[in-house]
């Protein structure tokens, strides 16, 4: 019968030789790669304050490595892998609801349209906006009334 204290040992012992030939197989980027992400959370821990705060750079600064490796969430210690995942998913919901917004108010006319309206409205004075509103949409043109009393 083996001891727990000795026991406790060898796994830990069985677990660092794992831990030494997986290094082995590991390419240089991905070493790299956790060398900054565990110096990253050793800064994190090291600031002042309780309890932890993360500011914004430092959630881009997981993203952009979940980004760029995925298997960062391996050694996450600081918040829950899921947390990570769930910041990556909120900033594509974020960033496509900003492209897909609807842009208020009416659209813009085009240049040769006003120009056109502002030629109409010098070359036949008496005619009002109805008037003009009306031979534009003869034309194909269609603008509201408003717009070209403006």
């Amino acid at each position: 019968m083996v001891s727990p204290t000795v026991a406790r040992m060898l796994t830990f012992i069985r677990a660092a030789g794992v831990a030494l030939l997986s290094f082995r197989f590991r390419s240089r980027a991905s070493l790299e790669l956790e060398i900054i992400a565990l110096r990253h959370q050793v800064a994190v821990l090291r600031r002042r304050g309780r309890p932890l705060r993360l500011f914004r750079i430092d959630r881009l600064f997981w993203l952009c490595l979940y980004r760029l490796w995925p298997r960062c969430l391996n050694i996450m210690m600081l918040v829950k892998p899921a947390t990570v995942v769930h910041w990556h998913r909120q900033g594509f919901r974020l960033y496509w609801r900003w492209r897909s917004r609807s842009r208020p108010g009416r659209p813009k006319i085009e240049r040769d349209i006003a120009e056109l309206i502002r030629q109409m409205s010098k070359a036949n004075p008496l005619w009002g906006a109805p008037r003009i509103h009306g031979e534009l949409l003869k034309l194909g043109i269609e603008v509201s009334q408003a717009t070209v009393r403006r």
